[in-house]
């Protein structure tokens, strides 16, 4: 799923950054997501809202039972891109960033994210989160499973105080969660391995962020048109962002894509620009010899691991992959047609940039 790091609330303004200031290279408070809000107003509004989140989440955490307030705490004070809240609170610009129930929609939709986060580390056993040691390494599977299932109660909990439909698309999303992961689980079954790849992202990461940018507008009370084209936008540019992790793997040279490049493929995960070289029937010297190395499953020899990432990042997989997040991120700028001019749309704009040009 799309995560990261973010600095601790008390030393920071918000999700991305300290102070609002302006980083190194000039790209400001969202230059971690590539995002730019060019208005102080807007800026102001949406960096206020995520303290607001940042300051909910840690209480909204909170339990009669210590351990479990301590483990439900633990991924909330890890950090994280927060790209959930943010796109509740670009979403509520195009109505009143201020109404009551924005700051609780976004705070649903977090602790949504969170639940999936505590169970995915259990199926896939994962010893760190976040930089730190992951919640079933340090308390057992079990209490990291319940942890999970807690913060999708408490998740629905608040929902429930935001009214029926809210209750009904939480309900919705982490239904279209459950079965990406299954989905994931059990593999394509003899579907086309790419179209399954991308389904299965859709259902984990789309559709949460759909439901955020939808919680955004609806809440804020933006109409009917514009709630509808912020969750289109949400989904396409979910599954973008996911993508383009997926290439940083590959491509990267350093920790940019936030994890050792070639992880995915020494764990034997296949994302698109595998699949895509799996599928390739390109006959040349370095693409046979590709997909005999990728057949093979995990590569956890240095030497075999080494000439794969090589291969793949001169591949003509790698520009497919490439060109596919480009097509995902034209879409999901086409997709934000029907929403007014103005600094909320030119930043929900800024990210497709991003998306597009971060793996060139």
């Amino acid at each position: 799923m799309v995560d990261g790091v973010v600095i601790p609330a008390g030393e920071r303004s918000g999700a991305t950054g300290p102070g609002g200031r302006p980083g190194p290279e000039g790209t400001g408070q969202f230059g971690a997501l590539g995002l730019h809000l060019a208005d102080p107003r807007v800026e102001a509004s949406v960096l206020g809202l995520l303290d607001r989140v940042e300051t909910d989440l840690r209480a909204s955490v909170a339990s009669a039972d210590p351990l479990v307030t301590e483990a439900a705490r633990h991924l909330v004070e890890a950090g994280g891109k927060r790209f959930r809240p943010l796109l509740v609170a670009l979403g509520a610009q195009f109505g009143d960033p201020d109404a009551a129930h924005v700051v609780p929609a976004a705070v649903v939709m977090e602790l949504t994210h969170l639940a999936t986060l505590y169970h995915d580390d259990v199926m896939d056993e994962a010893a760190v989160r976040r930089g730190a040691p992951s919640a079933n390494s340090r308390w057992t599977n079990s209490v990291a499973i319940l942890v999970g299932d807690y913060l999708f109660a408490r998740a629905a909990a608040i929902a429930a105080d935001l009214g029926p439909e809210a209750v009904r698309l939480q309900a919705r999303t982490f239904a279209r969660l459950v079965h990406g992961q299954i989905a994931e689980t059990v593999g394509p079954r003899g579907t086309d391995p790419v179209a399954h790849y991308l389904h299965v992202i859709a259902e984990k990461t789309g559709s949460l962020i759909a439901t955020s940018a939808r919680f955004g507008g609806m809440f804020g009370g933006a109409s009917a048109e514009h709630i509808e084209a912020l969750a289109g936008y949400g989904e396409i540019i979910g599954v973008a962002f996911q993508l383009s992790d997926d290439l940083l793997d590959i491509a990267s040279e350093s920790v940019q894509s936030g994890k050792t490049p070639g992880t995915d493929l020494r764990e034997g995960v296949p994302t698109l620009p595998v699949l895509y070289a799996l599928a390739s029937d390109d006959s040349d010297a370095a693409s046979v010899r590709l997909r005999e190395i990728l057949a093979t499953g995990p590569l956890v020899d240095d030497a075999l691991h080494a000439e794969a990432l090589g291969l793949l990042r001169d591949s003509p997989a790698l520009k497919r992959a490439r060109e596919t997040v480009r097509s995902y991120a034209e879409d999901a700028r086409a997709r934000l047609a029907p929403l007014p001019e103005g600094p909320a749309r030119r930043a929900l704009e800024s990210l497709c940039d991003y998306i597009a040009d971060r793996t060139s």
